[in-house]
């Protein structure tokens, strides 16, 4: 076991380094995904062009959801989201050779396609998040910190759960890309906003069904000391641990049943 982590470890120092080798191009690269988030922050703030409050929060309470919202993709983003490429991977042949070596070929998937240039996603959303806390009257506190930290863990391995799940479709649907990114980076847009914006099935199936509502929401209601216009307890603000176990559960589930039926590109 600890050699294999040596492996890994060694997989990721290769990646790193030859992504850090060209540092013009990393820089670029780094501002570069710094410029999505920043773009994500002045489509949310447009909306206060023309309204006041948005689902009964105001701008900054928002962008406290959008903070929690965004790290915690950035973050599964940066250790999972290069499982998108399992359906390249599928398609040329190349899982195959993964199958072969005695180590899990999800582990080999995450280590060979680590983008180190994703971090400043982290660092501008998590900028924006200390901002927004203390601008919309929350206090600083260790419950505070702790539910913020609790929260953006648990979003993070929710998203990483979703990212895998839906990247196994690709073992029966190779062309499954925009499929699959209509829950990943649409579950990312979903959270940025009160679900209270959300109608029908279209809430019930992305807020509840998919866990979306415990990655910002319920959390901010918490930070805030609302009531749920929905109903639930306040309690519920912290249960995004026991949902993105859950989503784990299921990701790793449906990861094994593609694996056990993926019957390589020569047959």
């Amino acid at each position: 076991m600890a050699a294999r982590g040596g492996i890994y470890r060694r997989l990721l120092g290769a990646q790193v380094r030859g992504q850090a080798s060209y540092r013009a191009s990393f820089v670029f690269e780094l501002v570069s995904n710094a410029l999505i988030p920043i773009i994500d922050i002045i489509a949310v703030l447009a909306m206060f062009l023309i309204t006041r409050t948005l689902g009964g929060f105001t701008a900054t309470e928002v962008l406290v959801m959008y903070g929690l919202s965004a790290t915690a993709f950035a973050v599964a983003d940066l250790a999972v989201g290069n499982i998108e490429k399992l359906r390249v991977y599928v398609r040329q042949g190349l899982l195959d050779a993964l199958l072969v070596r005695p180590m899990s070929v999800l582990g080999q998937l995450l280590a060979l396609d680590f983008t180190l240039r994703r971090l400043s996603r982290i660092a501008v959303a998590a900028l924006v998040l200390a901002i927004a806390v203390p601008r919309a009257g929350i206090e600083w506190s260790i419950t505070t910190a702790g539910l913020i930290g609790v929260s953006v863990l648990s979003g993070a391995v929710l998203f990483g759960a979703i990212f895998v799940g839906l990247a196994t479709v690709a073992f029966w649907w190779i062309d499954s890309g925009e499929f699959a990114n209509a829950f990943t980076y649409g579950g990312r847009d979903f959270t940025a906003y009160p679900i209270t914006v959300y109608n029908g099935l279209f809430r019930g199936l992305f807020a509840f069904g998919l866990g979306f509502a415990f990655v910002a929401y319920y959390p901010t209601l918490v930070l805030l000391g609302r009531p749920d216009p929905l109903g639930l307890p306040a309690w519920t603000g912290w249960s995004a641990p026991a949902v993105a176990a859950i989503a784990v559960v299921l990701a790793g589930l449906t990861w094994r049943w593609g694996i056990r039926h993926y019957r390589s590109t020569g047959s």
